[in-house]
């Protein structure tokens, strides 16, 4: 029996990649920063250069590694990169190292679609295109990934990274949440003319990948993007949303020139680069190496991710 160790395991990934491997009987360690731990669970504390893995490690076969500085909408940190690495680059690197020393055989680092690039051209992301990370986090994610292959090669643990682009599932919070409170109100939204396509990834798929990626042999050493190989356009998802929640998707006509020029007079012109410009994926790696599938729809997972808004809503009132 595979013993995994999963960091962030409290968090929107953690909690169900965790349930998932129980269901699975894998055994699992919980591992979470805060002191404020649930039951079963180790406190690690911050994760950085410094961690001491050493305790969490012992008798752990594969790491997980969830655990990050995730991309923030208000940025507080007088140096965001140096913030950033400090968690997403140096905090993975002695986590490796640490678990290399303690005989992990492998250790799958859930990375970023970003790591590719911002935006696509007609031709999706693949592993092996040519890598733009632009923002902090992004060249944190990608840094780390280049620490995790060196200490591969210097020690034999094997290396598997995912990438992935926008998660959601029950639970799902930043733009994926104001967009589901905005169709929910029935609000006019001015993206009838958006004809771009995005790739999305449900939680259920994504941690059916990690899964795959613990007990499967043929992922050591590979770089897997995921998605669930259906992508919409704005206006799309906003109409599958819509039906689901038995709302009018009420989309106005307005040209995309318009709409850039308006988000960069408010200063959302990276909300406007991801509510308009294409980001596709190419996950058929998963499907060739894995002979993996994603066990689950778009429309179902939509179906899931509005019945908990419409249960937190009402539990809202209550």
């Amino acid at each position: 029996m595979e013993r995994v160790l999963v960091t962030g395991a409290n968090g929107f990934v953690g909690q169900v990649l965790c349930q998932l491997l129980v269901d699975k009987g894998i055994s699992v360690k919980a591992v979470v920063r805060s002191s404020e731990s649930h039951a079963g669970s180790i406190s690690i504390g911050e994760i950085n250069g410094d961690t001491n893995w050493q305790d969490a490690l012992i008798g752990i076969d594969c790491v997980v590694h969830l655990a990050a500085r995730v991309h923030v909408m208000n940025e507080s940190a007088a140096n965001p990169l140096n913030a950033f690495r400090h968690v997403n680059t140096a905090g993975s690197e002695k986590l490796a190292r640490d678990a290399a020393k303690a005989g992990v055989k492998r250790l799958i680092y859930l990375s970023t679609i970003k790591v590719n690039g911002e935006q696509t051209y007609g031709v999706p992301f693949n592993e092996k295109v040519e890598h733009t990370p632009v923002d902090p986090y992004a060249l944190s994610k990608w840094e780390a990934e280049n620490s995790l292959r060196r200490i591969s090669i210097e020690s034999g643990m094997e290396i598997v990274i995912i990438r992935a682009p926008l998660v959601y599932g029950p639970g799902v919070k930043g733009n994926f949440l104001t967009l589901l409170k905005l169709v929910s109100k029935g609000l006019p939204l001015p993206f009838a003319s958006v004809k771009n396509k995005r790739s999305l990834v449900a939680l259920s798929n994504l941690v059916d990948l990690i899964r795959e990626c613990i007990v499967n042999p043929r992922a050591a050493g590979e770089i897997f993007l995921v998605s669930d190989g259906e992508d919409l356009s704005t206006a799309e998802l906003i109409k599958v949303i819509a039906l689901k929640m038995g709302k009018p998707s009420r989309l106005i006509p307005i040209p995309l020139p318009l709409l850039n020029v308006g988000a960069t007079i408010i200063g959302k012109r990276s909300v406007a680069r991801r509510l308009l410009g294409s980001l596709q994926v190419d996950s058929s790696s998963a499907h060739r190496v894995l002979g993996w599938v994603p066990p689950y729809s778009v429309e179902h997972e939509i179906d899931r991710v509005v019945d908990w808004h419409r249960e937190k809503n009402c539990s809202e009132w209550l």
